[in-house]
């Protein structure tokens, strides 16, 4: 039984990945003339988004980066809360369960994308990229939630869609679940549990 659950944000709560891969696309061809497919950029979705301009090559990290953000803002229409997520939070919530956000989102980047959808009341504590020196797959991230939640790792699981919050968890000392629903790799992605919708969870409780 678990009595945490920590979840990372987009691909697991809400569906970013248009307006990540789109602005991303627009950033990239308006300031430095690169035109990637977005199927070249999928590797970004998952990490922050220092380590994508530094993996592209891009020099001036901290203006590219702020450009990035800028061009967010013409994508905000695309960003949708994944069907059950809302009902989930509510439900689990009741049952007393602790709930928190682990991501590679900036604190700015989560109050821009996420906040306004009006999820953060259900979460206990959260951390952010510039929260940790070392973000995922490293583990330090969810290293300092359990730090300023008091949480167990072995009453804990982390849910997110991809390998870099698979080895995250695991290397934390802390359980894994699969959000399929953002998810693009599944098979090569060895976690302990794969939720094909968030109602799922749910019944994870019940065991």
């Amino acid at each position: 039984m678990y009595n945490t659950i920590i979840f990372d944000v987009d691909g697991t709560l809400i569906d970013t990945e248009k307006a990540v891969i789109g602005s991303l696309q627009k950033m990239l061809e308006i300031d430095h003339g690169f035109k990637y497919e977005a199927h070249e950029l999928f590797f970004v979705l998952g990490i922050p988004g220092v380590y994508t301009l530094k993996e592209l090559g891009i020099h001036d990290i901290h203006k590219a980066h702020a450009r990035w953000e800028h061009f967010m803002k013409d994508f905000y229409h695309s960003i949708e809360v994944f069907n059950g997520i809302s009902d989930l939070l509510i439900t689990l919530k009741q049952r007393n369960i602790n709930q928190g956000i682990v991501t590679s989102k900036t604190t700015q980047e989560l109050q821009d994308d996420f906040v306004p959808f009006g999820l953060m009341d259900h979460l206990t504590h959260f951390v952010c990229a510039d929260d940790t020196l070392k973000h995922k797959p490293n583990p330090e991230p969810l290293l300092k939630y359990l730090e300023i939640s008091g949480a167990d790792p072995e009453s804990s699981i982390y849910i997110g869609d991809t390998i870099y919050d698979y080895e995250c968890a695991r290397d934390a000392g802390m359980d894994f679940g699969l959000a399929l629903w953002g998810c693009k790799d599944h098979e090569r992605i060895p976690a302990k549990y794969k939720f094909e919708e968030p109602k799922d969870i749910i019944a994870l409780l019940k065991t």
